[in-house]
């Protein structure tokens, strides 16, 4: 019989990895995708929040992002923030 050594726990394999590594972002606007994503509890659909910072002003992102963060016991961060931003570029066109 063969004397080896011992299996790893799932504690040891887990610990070493890195889990602040950014995989596969290398441009700013998907880093802020991301923390937006994050920060909204919705990361199912972060491909979105790609594609908004890339494509819609920060400003109108942050305001919609803080106007979230002042309200009280929202039960869905993300709808809120989406429907804010919609009001924030209606308010653009006028």
């Amino acid at each position: 019989m063969r004397q080896g050594k011992q299996p790893k726990s799932l504690f040891d394999l887990l610990s070493n990895y890195d889990w602040d590594k950014k995989k596969y972002i290398s441009q700013e606007w998907q880093d802020y995708a991301y923390r937006l994503a994050v920060f909204l509890d919705d990361l199912a659909h972060k491909s979105l929040y790609m594609r908004l910072a890339k494509n819609t002003p920060r400003q109108d992102l942050e305001n919609a992002k803080n106007f979230v963060t002042d309200a009280y016991e929202v039960k869905s961060k993300a709808k809120l923030f989406m429907w804010k931003l919609k009001e924030i570029k209606k308010q653009r066109v006028k």
